[in-house]
């Protein structure tokens, strides 16, 4: 009889345990990677030296839009009074000119995107430190990104992006 006491004063034990345990709550924190980089300092400076690449880029592609344009307009009023031969010659040019301005347009994408890498690959990882630092700190369980995965809910006051930026900026 006393056995059986024990025994289902141990069970009982163990199912309280047990389910005060499952009872935890598991702290979930959120983070939004693209603030973070455009409102950090470092984010910041880095957008405007993309932006003013960008610019430049842009204001030579527009440079051969225009001189595109005028070839095309100058074989267009002129045409009809050149002959088969100047004519055949300068839609070759305004070809090749074509696509000078498209392999212009391939490059500076390209040059972009790679600029854009670099950049994120220079920020994240220090980002990715603090908002760790922080999670350790702060005991989450796990830290959601809503940039890349943006969930239909989430407490907005477990969302410490503001932290990380000030953090980031302390550390730069």
């Amino acid at each position: 009889m006393k056995k059986n006491i024990y025994l289902m004063t141990m069970v009982t034990l163990f199912v309280f345990v047990w389910s005060v345990s499952s009872l935890a709550v598991d702290k979930i924190g959120f983070i939004n990677l693209r603030d973070i980089i455009q409102g950090s300092n470092a984010g910041k400076k880095a957008t405007d030296d993309f932006t003013k690449f960008m610019e430049k880029e842009k204001q030579e592609i527009q440079a051969l839009e225009k001189e595109l344009k005028k070839m095309k307009d100058d074989l267009e009023k002129q045409g009809s009074i050149m002959t088969a031969k100047t004519r055949s010659e300068k839609e070759a040019a305004y070809q090749k000119k074509m696509r000078d301005y498209q392999l212009q347009v391939n490059d500076s994408n390209e040059e972009l995107q790679r600029r854009d890498q670099e950049m994120m690959q220079k920020l994240i990882p220090e980002i990715l430190k603090i908002v760790r630092s922080i999670a350790e700190k702060e005991k989450y369980t796990l830290v959601i990104d809503v940039a890349t995965m943006t969930p239909p809910y989430y407490a907005k006051e477990n969302d410490f992006s503001k932290r990380v930026i000030e953090e980031f900026n302390k550390s730069k």
